[in-house]
């Protein structure tokens, strides 16, 4: 399917500056973000910059980076980058809101190359940087696999439990 011309034209104009007090979080905002968690995203911008800015609305309010700005204001930046998205109805960046937050998280791993990744990265990277757990990476580095009773197992199948004890996905 060919994309139309207002598809391909971005919802934003040039990425622009904002100081952080003018940013202002969208009330209803029903993603959390916990000091660990804020730390994180905070540890993160250390690390690589600033590499996603905030979405915001004509009187910044803040649609799309909450976390991120109170990551900015933990590590004392006065200014964010921030792009724009002009004409958007309130139903629009109400909604927006809620799938920037839940798209991601309905993707699944590829636990045997995700292993992989992190392992080939453990001693050459701080794996505490990637947001992942201790004990997600201890699992990961088990390699669990599937009890003897499972074996029919297709790679392909989706994934939809969790061994609490062994951490096998069937």
């Amino acid at each position: 399917m060919t994309p139309t011309a207002s598809e391909l034209q971005p919802p934003v104009a040039a990425l622009q500056a904002r100081t952080v007090e003018s940013l202002v979080p969208y009330a209803r905002n029903a993603r959390l973000h916990d000091d660990a968690h804020v730390a994180q995203i905070a540890a993160s911008i250390r690390e690589w910059g600033w590499t996603m800015p905030v979405l915001v609305d004509e009187h910044d309010g803040i649609i799309a980076g909450h976390g991120r700005v109170l990551a900015a204001r933990k590590l004392g930046y006065v200014t964010v980058p921030v792009l724009v998205a002009s004409g958007w109805s309130d139903a629009k960046k109400r909604a927006y809101v809620l799938a920037d937050n839940k798209l991601a998280l309905n993707a699944k791993w590829d636990t045997a190359l995700l292993a992989a990744e992190l392992s080939d990265l453990r001693d050459v990277f701080a794996l505490d940087l990637v947001g992942f757990s201790d004990d997600e990476l201890a699992k990961l580095q088990r390699g669990a696999s599937a009890p003897e009773e499972f074996r029919e197992y297709d790679g392909n199948m989706a994934t939809e439990h969790e061994c609490p004890k062994c951490g096998y996905r069937f």
